[in-house]
């Protein structure tokens, strides 16, 4: 499956970005700006994921090596061969360790960004507690302060409603959601049980790295030593959440270009 995507840069390096559940590549567009211009050599792909954005539907049953092959599947459409730098942030980073066991000949390293190989307990999952707001939301509104205002009423903030919104789109005289809410949490229960550390722990695998926010719970203290033990640096940005390219740019951008 071919996924929607967009660019950055025209280097001669092929570099795949991957956002978070519920997210769109134009999340990261300002990290791969900012990347693109202290590394012209490079080239960045964007994707929207699987059942995100404006790419295709999740077909019944998709799992993270569904998703990592739909990106592998961009990458050849759109003429590159060979393996490439995977760079992804929380289901990004789980859809790169999937890639790495599934789809090997397309990985040429590896980077986590607030995200570890071993499940996800569904009551850590900041994407849980989102989802669950997103869930009862109507499915259209007026438009979209009337949106917001459902958002932020049921008890989310006001930056993460306003990263929501990102998927509405005109439908007649209102707005509705671009994704299929039920199909994207089905996705989230399946996906946040699978255990990714044979990605890390196999006797041979690609470079790997991680980076984790100070504040978030997604990557705890023995994951990180569990990590390392496997030949996975893990460093930490103790201010940081989960969102480490939004709480602290250009610490992970002075990392990614000196790790």
């Amino acid at each position: 499956m071919v996924l929607e995507c967009f660019e950055v840069g025209s280097g001669e390096q092929p570099t795949v970005l991957l956002h978070g559940f519920l997210g769109t590549g134009r999340n990261l567009r300002s990290l791969a700006v900012a990347w693109s211009q202290a590394q012209p050599e490079r080239r960045f792909l964007l994707p929207d994921l699987t059942g995100h954005g404006s790419s295709p539907a999740l077909p019944p049953g998709a799992d993270l090596s569904t998703m990592a092959r739909d990106v592998v599947d961009t990458l050849r459409a759109r003429g590159i061969s060979g393996a490439v730098d995977w760079v992804g942030h929380s289901l990004g980073g789980r859809v790169t360790l999937a890639a790495s066991l599934h789809a090997s000949d397309a990985v040429a390293s590896i980077t986590l960004l607030d995200i570890g190989p071993g499940p996800v307990p569904l009551d850590l999952s900041e994407s849980g507690k989102v989802l669950d707001v997103l869930l009862r939301a109507p499915a259209r509104a007026e438009n979209r302060r009337e949106m917001r205002a459902d958002l932020t009423g049921r008890g989310l903030s006001e930056p993460l409603a306003d990263w929501l919104l990102m998927n509405l789109m005109p439908d007649g005289d209102g707005v509705r959601w671009r994704f299929d809410r039920d199909a994207l949490g089905a996705l989230h229960r399946r996906v946040n049980g699978e255990d990714l550390w044979p990605a890390l722990e196999r006797p041979v695998h690609p470079p790997a790295r991680c980076i984790r926010g100070g504040r978030a719970r997604y990557v705890t203290d023995a994951d990180a030593a569990r990590m390392e033990a496997a030949d996975c640096p893990v460093a930490t940005l103790p201010q940081a959440g989960h969102f480490v390219h939004v709480d602290a740019p250009q610490a992970l951008l002075t990392w990614l270009l000196g790790s």
